[in-house]
């Protein structure tokens, strides 16, 4: 995400124009935009023209509006965010009042307006235009004949590629047919990290599943690597490696959780009841909450 423009006074009172470059940024923009605040984007009407003999005709044209925001909808799987609301500004081709529908768009900009900037909007907008927040880990989940190559951001994972391949049943006098299709799979798997992974920016790939899919995938991944002379990356400690990550904060906080709930149950709390309680309490040292529920 880039900000071309931030305008926010002391009582937390502006605007701010971003321009999303990534489709990751419709997450982002989807956290910082809610009902009531105004969105002014480009966008695309349709328009009914009508000529001096009556006949009439519709076309499609390009124009700036603003609306107040009612309905917000993200489509994760596409990374598109749709903003309905009345418009509130006069145009030449939107009466006052009329409903629109803007669909963000990368690389074009908005500026979005809030009735008051609170920190979390603020930090929210410093986190999506900080370059350094891109994804740092890449994740391969599998099992026999499927996989999913997944790219772990601060905020999200996003599935770039599911690989599937039928893989023949191991029996007796057809374990030939067995093995080369788990090479065609783990094959498969290999080209699917190399397109999808940029290792000038992934620190490192985690490889998970059940049994031990994901061993004979590693031992297969290097030994192809030593052919083709394709740069994997390995590091003896792995965990020192994930500890600047963007995802290892959460991790931490999330295991020391279940850490605490097992040992200790009574210094760790979920639900709302009880959260609350501890709050009242001024009892939390650490707080998880969900996306959704936030």
């Amino acid at each position: 995400m880039k900000l071309v423009r931030k305008n926010v006074d002391k009582t937390g009172d502006g605007s701010v124009v971003l321009v999303p470059e990534e489709p990751e940024d419709m997450w982002h923009a989807y956290n910082l935009i809610a009902e009531g605040d105004q969105v002014r984007s480009s966008t695309i009407r349709k328009v009914q023209n009508e000529s001096s003999t009556g006949s009439s005709s519709s076309s499609r044209v390009r124009t700036t509006l603003t609306i107040s925001v009612e309905t917000i909808d993200f489509d994760t799987q596409a990374q598109v965010l749709r903003l309905k609301g009345r418009n509130i500004e006069e145009n030449q081709f939107v009466k006052m009042g009329a409903y629109h529908t803007i669909d963000l768009e990368v690389n074009r900009a908005f500026t979005l307006t809030k009735p008051e900037w609170d920190s979390i909007a603020l930090e929210r907008i410093e986190m999506a235009c900080d370059v350094t927040q891109n994804a740092d880990v890449a994740a391969v989940i599998m099992q026999d004949g499927l996989a999913h190559v997944c790219l772990i951001t601060s905020s999200m994972t996003l599935v770039r590629s599911k690989i599937d391949v039928a893989i023949p049943r191991k029996r007796k006098g057809f374990v030939q047919q067995h093995e080369k299709g788990l090479n065609k799979f783990y094959e498969a798997v290999m080209q699917g990290i190399l397109r999808h992974v940029n290792f000038d920016v992934v620190k490192c790939v985690l490889i998970a599943s059940p049994g031990f899919v994901k061993d004979q995938f590693y031992e297969y991944m290097f030994q192809q690597a030593v052919k083709t002379d394709n740069k994997v990356l390995q590091d003896p400690a792995v965990i020192a490696k994930m500890s600047d990550t963007k995802a290892a904060g959460e991790v931490k906080a999330l295991e020391s959780f279940y850490t605490t709930l097992q040992l200790e149950p009574a210094k760790a709390f979920y639900g709302k009841k009880h959260v609350c309680k501890a709050a009242d309490a001024q009892a939390i040292e650490t707080l998880l909450i969900s996306d959704n529920l936030f």
